[in-house]
């Protein structure tokens, strides 16, 4: 019988599918045998995707097997990974191995960045997050800030006038204040006491 030929795209595919599957048939120090043939062959007829575990060290050896068994029993070789064979041939009911894809429909539609996020529940039961509201914008006409608008005086050119640098005028009440700190004040205050002490002292001297 012909060798089965399948396209790298099925190749890859029945791959895929092959990974979760487990060796149903184990090729002893014997060989390929007719009760070994007849066992892959009702396998196949089966499952339609099989893997199969070859004995010996020899990788030419099993190469030789593989290409023996698919000639012999018209299946696909489809990997020989170490001492697995994974070997494919097609359902007489016509029914596909490979996983069937999801329809158009079901697929799921992908949220934009400016959508927000719905919990699974909440899609479930159809139901949607409100979108939070963003704060006003500030108006254009609004007036921009001006560090002299506090200040009504204006100078001859119309500008607002700059503060001055200038001293103040004394109080109105006359009195005149001393310069300095409280601590400067303190401190004169006490050395002026210290000064009279000194001078009593001398003076009883």
């Amino acid at each position: 019988m012909p060798i089965l030929e399948i396209t790298s795209r099925e190749r890859s595919a029945l791959r895929s599918a092959a990974h979760p599957l487990r060796p149903v048939v184990l090729v002893g120090d014997k060989g390929l045998s007719d009760a070994v043939l007849k066992e892959i062959d009702l396998n196949l007829t089966s499952h339609g995707l099989i893997k199969v575990r070859a004995g010996g060290d020899d990788r030419e050896a099993r190469e030789e097997m593989l290409a023996h068994i698919c000639d012999v029993l018209s299946c696909a070789p489809v990997h020989h990974l170490g001492k697995m064979l994974i070997l494919y041939r097609p359902l007489a009911n016509g029914v596909s191995v490979l996983p069937q894809a999801a329809p158009a429909g079901d697929a799921r539609a992908k949220r934009k960045a400016s959508e927000p996020h719905v919990p699974k529940k909440l899609a479930a039961a159809g139901k949607t997050l409100a979108k939070p509201a963003r704060a006003p914008h500030r108006l254009e006409e609004e007036a921009p800030r001006n560090r002299y608008a506090q200040q009504a005086e204006l100078n001859k050119a119309g500008k607002p006038v700059r503060p001055s640098t200038r001293k103040a005028a004394a109080p109105a009440h006359g009195i005149p204040r001393r310069a300095g700190s409280a601590l400067s004040l303190r401190a004169g205050a006490r050395s002026g006491i210290q000064r009279g002490t000194m001078a009593r002292k001398s003076a009883k001297r």
